[in-house]
């Protein structure tokens, strides 16, 4: 079949998907993405960004907390952005969907925070495509043991190179353009 035919994996796809969402991030820092999925359907999707009503980090073209020099310690403390898993689970939730036994992909590991409301969200499966990567590698490392713990299933997906060419030659094309002649 034509390469034009080639349909992504399923984790390519979500994974895609989530990358997508983070496409809409405010966050000039770490822009991430999250989509929950159930029986290969999507339930929410979500990227991180400030409160409604509260300025975006990309509209002021700097990082509040690093403006007012909060420590990397205290970054939750300061950071204007509700994570892209929290906004995904608080915009199924108001729209009345549950994610129990659900599966999340996120460009990024959860924060410990998030991993919590994954688990009690009743999120079955953590597939991520970069480790959080803090300065704090135990307390990175103490993240994925506790979501262990919770019998949470965790896996890393990265695109291929061959993934991430085709995705990019299909955004680029025009995506419903006739491909057969009409009869």
């Amino acid at each position: 079949m034509p390469p034009a035919f080639k349909r992504p994996s399923w984790d390519a796809y979500f994974m895609a998907l989530a990358k997508l969402a983070a496409s809409r991030s405010t966050c000039i820092s770490r822009p991430t993405g999250c989509v929950i999925i159930r029986d290969k359907q999507v339930l929410s999707t979500g990227f991180n960004g400030s409160m409604p009503g509260v300025p975006h980090c990309s509209d002021e073209g700097v990082c509040y907390r690093r403006s007012i020099k909060a420590s990397d310690a205290g970054k939750y403390d300061f950071c204007r952005s509700i994570h892209a898993e929290a906004n995904a689970i608080a915009l199924a939730a108001r729209t009345g969907i549950s994610v129990e036994g659900a599966t999340a992909y996120f460009t990024l590991f959860p924060c410990y925070v998030c991993t919590k409301l994954l688990v009690r969200a009743g999120i079955r499966e953590i597939v991520y495509e970069i480790g959080y990567e803090s300065k704090d590698a135990m307390r990175d490392k103490h993240w994925q043991e506790v979501a262990n713990e919770a019998n949470i299933r965790i896996r890393q997906v990265k695109l291929s190179k061959e993934d991430r060419e085709w995705f990019e030659g299909f955004l680029q094309d025009d995506t419903s353009r006739r491909r057969i002649p009409s009869e």
